[in-house]
């Protein structure tokens, strides 16, 4: 049977029956003063976008069962048409939907699969749903970004993050993935020479103790050697693209991005990325990368003019620029990188805004309205960290769990809604607080900002597990 949404007062969200997030309660969130915040919409499972049309209906969407999930869920559109209830738009059929934009009584969204990402296209009168780009090198852990559209151009931007965690495939919290999708890999925007580097690992699918070597680029059990050359392709991944509305004329901007999930333009007219830092674990360990917050510029070049491809690090250099094998860059846990590429192309940062490491930033907006005010500055989801699975540094244990208001032009940036007590709600027993904030969205005339709250997602020292009917949409709104 399909779980429903209804709605309910708000006492009843006060007690509810799934027993991961028993409560659901604004008093528990702290926003700046004059802000307000109520919930909109709970028991949404692995939710992941969300988006309006002009007339204030809100689209958003469910992630299904691409995590290790309790229980298995199936991805889906809603839509809610102001004053009625949410209804099913469109059901999917790869791993879930990522990104949703919505323009022209066409709705596009951008899905994760197995072994490639895709975009589609539904009508939003007749739910005629079109494929317009597809095979998308996918299959790991990271993410589609977008679709969004450029205010300048009309064309259609939208980004895809790498297979491999640390830039090689490896068995470390990587498990599920490498099982399901045993030859899937990373592939370069532009032609790399390879330094011979490998990574030696268990091979899971094999009894202990037999041993793997793989490098860069490959599926995993596959070796590389030096001065190897891994062609470049249009469609590789850890990177951003434009096309036209439909899907023609596809162009590559820039690759390198390990996972470009969130994408906005700004009210300059430049169009940022968010990018999540490398892990602190396994056989190609990388301690304390910054989250981090691209521009990507050759989205100011013409359609069809771009000469030279932005190159943001990835699989060589972190967040800040230095090399992942720097001393200021050497794990605590974990074997340390070596670097994989020869003669990397030049280096495309530095980043608009860095964040501690593993606060892990998902989605974010910018603020075009004097009604809500700090017009002009982005909203940036922080989902969470995974620590203590992706890193043993005890200090980072609580960050993220929040959204965070950022002027890039000063270089500054402040928690604007988190919950009152620190890190998610699950981890200040009786909280209705916060979980996993992990997209957020200006209502159509500027006043309110609605928050997505993935829900209830766990991280012990060797797995990660989501539940479902937790998720939550927020909305704050200026007094």
């Amino acid at each position: 049977m399909q779980p429903q949404m209804t709605r309910v007062s708000m006492e009843a969200l006060k007690d509810l029956p799934t027993p991961v997030r028993r409560r659901v309660d604004a008093a528990d969130v702290w926003a700046p003063e004059g802000y307000e915040v109520e919930p909109v919409v709970a028991g949404l499972s692995f939710p992941c976008a969300l988006c309006f049309d002009e007339d204030g209906t809100l689209f958003f969407a469910e992630g299904g069962s691409t995590w290790p999930t309790r229980p298995y869920m199936i991805p889906r559109i809603w839509r809610m048409a102001p004053g009625r209830a949410p209804e099913v738009f469109a059901v999917e059929d790869l791993g879930g939907p990522r990104g949703m934009a919505v323009r022209d009584g066409y709705l596009y969204v951008s899905l994760k699969g197995g072994y490639h990402m895709r975009v589609t296209r539904h009508d939003l009168r007749t739910r005629e749903r079109v494929v317009l780009v597809d095979g998308i090198p996918s299959g790991g852990w990271h993410e589609p970004g977008g679709p969004v559209f450029g205010p300048h151009d009309g064309m259609m931007y939208f980004g895809q993050g790498s297979v491999a965690l640390q830039g090689v495939v490896v068995p470390e919290g990587f498990t599920v993935d490498l099982a399901k999708h045993p030859h899937a890999h990373d592939v370069p925007g532009q032609d790399v020479t390879l330094t011979g580097n490998t990574v030696w690992a268990r091979d899971p699918r094999l009894p202990f103790p037999y041993y793997a070597e793989t490098g860069p680029f490959q599926p995993f059990g596959t070796p590389v050697t030096r001065g190897q050359v891994v062609k470049g392709q249009l469609k590789c991944n850890s990177a951003v693209w434009r096309s036209r509305p439909d899907g023609s004329e596809l162009e590559l901007l820039a690759w390198g991005i390990r996972n470009p999930f969130g994408l906005a333009f700004g009210e300059d007219g430049h169009l940022y990325a968010t990018d999540n830092d490398f892990e602190e674990k396994g056989e190609r360990a990388i301690g304390e990368d910054p989250d981090r917050i691209w521009r990507i510029k050759n989205a100011r070049v013409p359609p069809g003019e771009v000469k030279e491809l932005e190159w943001f690090g990835y699989p060589d250099l972190c967040g800040d620029g230095l090399p992942v094998w720097h001393e200021s860059h050497r794990p605590i846990r974990g074997k340390a990188a070596e670097p994989f590429l020869e003669r990397p192309p030049p280096w495309a940062g530095p980043a608009v805004f860095l964040f501690p490491p593993h606060t892990a930033l998902g989605k974010l907006t910018f603020s075009r309205s004097d009604a809500f005010g700090f017009r002009g500055h982005a909203f940036v989801c922080q989902f969470g960290t995974y620590a203590p699975l992706n890193t043993n540094r005890e200090d980072a244990v609580g960050r993220g769990f929040q959204v965070v208001r950022c002027d890039f032009a000063a270089g500054t940036g402040e928690p604007f809604l988190r919950n009152r007590a620190p890190g998610p709600a699950s981890g200040t027993p009786g909280s209705g607080g916060i979980e996993r904030p992990v997209d957020c969205a200006f209502s159509p005339d500027g006043k309110s900002l609605y928050v997505l709250d993935f829900g209830n997602n766990t991280a012990t020292r060797s797995y990660v597990v989501a539940y479902a009917h937790t998720g939550v949409i927020w909305r704050v709104t200026r007094r």
